[in-house]
């Protein structure tokens, strides 16, 4: 599967649909986002639908442990932020629509999200950390956004 890529790009910037049935078709796609996230040529953690010019709201990430050990592989439908702490942190963030395009995005250190899982079934999970800033992230692209957004900082590598 080919990444969409460029900050203008009108696939990415349009808001997804929801999945309405989890079929064995969104479980095919799912796998294959997975292993286009795995075969990136730049080290990544989650894609997004849209990334891969699909607008459904899926994405796939890899867990990240707080040691930094790699996780599973997970994947969420329909994800909705149903809690978001106060407290924020500002980290810098690639992202593989946006090559070699670093921003310092300002995120909250804490959240629930609701969503679907691979078998349909509906399910919340609580991240904080880095885990959650990849949530975010990846749940920005479902809504049409990008890193460069919401930017404190941006900076180019030639």
């Amino acid at each position: 599967m080919n990444l969409v890529t460029g900050k203008d790009n009108k696939i990415l910037r349009q808001p997804t649909e929801p999945v309405e049935k989890v079929t064995p078709e969104i479980r095919e796609l799912i796998r294959k986002m997975k292993k286009t996230m795995k075969e990136s040529k730049v080290p990544a953690v989650g894609l997004a639908a849209p990334q891969i010019g699909i607008n459904k709201q899926i994405f796939v990430v890899e867990l990240l442990y707080d040691d930094g050990e790699k996780g599973p592989e997970f994947a969420m439908i329909n994800p909705k932020i149903i809690y978001a702490s106060k407290e924020t942190n500002t980290m810098e963030e690639g992202c593989l629509s946006i090559p070699k395009t670093y921003a310092e995005v300002e995120r909250h250190k804490r959240i629930v999200v609701e969503f679907l899982d691979e078998m349909g079934r509906k399910k919340k999970i609580k991240a904080s950390g880095l885990l959650a800033r990849i949530f975010q992230h990846e749940i920005d692209h479902l809504h049409g956004k990008l890193t460069i957004d919401s930017a404190k900082n941006i900076k180019e590598i030639k």
